[in-house]
């Protein structure tokens, strides 16, 4: 049996950026352990974006913080992962549309994001492939970006390792063991870890490692689907959002883009026929530019979805067993912030931004929601 003083379930963007900043904060016993390999889940299943055009106080101050983090990690980090400030370029269809998102706007901009308003004439000066015949005007952001996801795990994974974490991959957890009301030990299939410190960062199985001590975590698994085509010269810089259309162009040249089929949950993650037709209808619309370009691939995974759309972060009924769960499709944008919350809670007993305090399990048994309206894809 090993001796931890954290142990952090689950190999993607939320368990390795916990674990970044306990390393940095001085904790010096951590394991990760992931059941299969580092950002296999969601994190190496995303659209790449990292936006901070949001529609609720949590979700812009938290991510404001992540954009602050990103930056950080693009400088710091000892691997690059390209993160850059492309900016959001979101699209929008009708007056009521554009009414509806100044109130957002003037939200975000009271809370510190530098976003604004701006008409067709200005979006076809940001981007002049769009087909603007159909807008009434956007939402832009021009700090908003992406980064890429194995790019930034890899960067992660280096720099844990280089503080001593310990990263077990292909290891599954079997049980959490609860004595006295008090987290002891982790059992996987390989080993035992004992500690009183445990991570749920499991992604679409947290609700099966909170199941293990007798935490329910209500979420939903939504598959949602993303195509990349052949790489082509550079010429597309923001994020461009229609509807739940989302695509940007990467570093490797690569377009990568979504949209939701308003699919019943599942536990399915095979790509399909329709979505890719659909895709095609709806990138078109916006950029009929493309309609040369090859699909290389296309791949499927899981939107963890909590009731309102946020995630669930912090300390449960259980002692020591903290979550980091439910992003509802945002989490590789919010893991720097998330990763520095819960380990402000490990190491200081309270996350440091008042407002992810509103962003604990308990709010659903107070029935204290807080509903996010920007979802895409």
């Amino acid at each position: 049996m090993k001796t931890k003083d954290v142990v952090i379930i689950g190999g993607g963007i939320t368990g390795l950026s916990t674990a970044y900043y306990l390393a940095r904060a001085g904790v010096k016993n951590i394991a990760v352990l992931e059941k299969r390999y580092l950002g296999s889940g969601s994190t190496g299943r995303c659209g790449t974006g990292i936006r901070q055009q949001f529609t609720t106080r949590e979700h812009i101050i938290l991510m404001r913080e992540s954009v602050k983090l990103w930056l950080e990690w693009e400088n710091n980090l000892p691997y690059p992962i390209h993160f850059r400030q492309g900016g959001y370029l979101w699209l929008l269809s009708s007056q009521s549309e554009l009414v509806q998102y100044k109130n957002y706007v003037r939200l975000q901009n009271l809370l510190g994001v530098d976003s604004r308003i701006i008409t067709p004439e200005e979006v076809k000066e940001i981007v002049p492939d769009i087909d603007t015949s159909n807008i009434v005007g956007a939402s832009w952001c021009p700090s908003d970006g992406n980064a890429y996801p194995f790019d930034t795990i890899f960067a992660l994974s280096i720099a844990i390792k280089s503080y001593g974490v310990e990263v077990n991959t292909f290891e599954e957890v079997k049980d959490v063991v609860i004595e006295q009301n008090r987290i002891e030990r982790v059992i996987t299939d390989k080993e035992q870890y004992a500690t009183h410190f445990v991570v749920n960062a499991a992604g679409f199985g947290a609700v099966k490692i909170g199941k293990m001590v007798n935490v329910s975590l209500p979420l939903t698994l939504y598959r949602h689907q993303i195509a990349v085509s052949e790489p082509v010269s550079s010429f597309l810089d923001p994020m461009v959002v229609k509807g739940e259309l989302y695509f940007t162009q990467t570093y490797r040249g690569r377009i990568i883009g979504g949209t939701d089929l308003h699919e019943k949950p599942t536990n399915n993650t095979h790509s399909t026929l329709s979505f890719l037709e659909q895709y095609a209808n709806e990138i078109l619309d916006v950029m009929p530019l493309l309609s040369s370009l090859n699909i290389m691939r296309q791949w499927a995974g899981f939107y963890v979805v909590s009731p309102d759309h946020h995630p669930i972060l912090g300390p449960t009924s259980v002692p020591g067993f903290i979550v980091g769960t439910g992003f509802s499709g945002h989490g590789f944008m919010l893991g720097p912030v998330v990763g520095k919350l819960l380990a402000s809670y490990i190491v200081h007993g309270n996350m440091f931004l008042p407002e992810a305090n509103n962003l604990t399990i308990e709010r659903f048994k107070k029935g204290k929601l807080i509903e996010e309206k920007a979802v895409i894809g």
